[in-house]
């Protein structure tokens, strides 16, 4: 059974009205890049609560969630409505193996995310794994509007800091961005234009993180197995590890 942690808001940043990073301060512990815990508020005496991954690297003072407001979804709007000073309530132990632990070595790695689901790779990226154990790493970001490109700031310090190593890829579906792929991560990878962008090949020496919207991971994965990258099973490793945000 969980057990809760009583955090304070210390700020709630907005990056448009929907998304919006909330942060939080809690006592320390310890979690791996990549995992999540469950945000919750009480609410008539009871407790509305909903998983959301840590953006922030471990190592951080205070926690960091990328939330997206769903119009009539009970606890997102409650969370876009917080200021700092109030309380929250953060779950225990942290959850899940979309973690670097759980994926093969290779030559390159590819961080593809939709929407928020790109939460989770800042966490990794802000660790040294990911630099130590992959010459070439790319960092995808699918969204509908260029507003909803979160965390820009950080992937343009990766870029200075790795200039031969890392690579970000905005894709922009519903207007036209300077240095934006446009369209579905899917098709770009079918037809080779994601690969042509960031100058690499999604070959057997590729690892794939692919987090986000369902239907993207789904499509993704046939296209990638199709290019002869098969689904991550510990029981039989592979190129492409996966988490639903949905």
């Amino acid at each position: 059974m969980a057990q809760w942690l009583t955090g304070e808001v210390v700020e709630n940043y907005a990056w448009n009205q929907d998304l919006f990073t909330l942060k939080v301060r809690t006592p320390k512990f310890d979690f791996i890049a990549g995992q999540f815990v469950r945000l919750g508020l009480e609410v008539d005496g009871q407790r509305i609560q909903r998983a959301y991954s840590l953006v922030n690297a471990p190592t951080a003072d205070e926690l960091e969630f990328l939330v997206n407001r769903i119009q009539d979804g009970l606890l997102s709007p409650l969370l876009h409505g917080l200021q700092a000073g109030q309380r929250i309530e953060v779950s225990q132990p942290p959850s899940g193996f979309f973690t670097l632990n759980e994926v093969p070595d290779g030559e390159s790695l590819w961080l593809i995310a939709t929407g928020t689901g790109v939460g989770p790779y800042f966490s990794m990226l802000g660790t040294a794994e990911p630099w130590q154990r992959f010459k070439r790493i790319h960092l995808v970001h699918a969204v509908r509007y260029a507003s909803d490109l979160a965390y820009q700031n950080l992937a343009q310090q990766w870029l200075q800091q790795y200039p031969q190593q890392f690579s970000y890829q905005p894709i922009v579906s519903r207007e036209q961005v300077t240095g934006a792929l446009s369209g579905r991560v899917p098709a770009l990878i079918e037809s080779g234009a994601l690969q042509a962008a960031l100058a690499d090949q999604l070959d057997s020496s590729a690892q794939v993180m692919l987090c986000g919207n369902p239907d993207m991971i789904r499509d993704a994965k046939q296209v990638l197995a199709d290019l002869g990258l098969p689904k991550n099973l510990r029981r039989k490793p592979g190129n492409v590890t996966m988490e639903h945000y949905w």
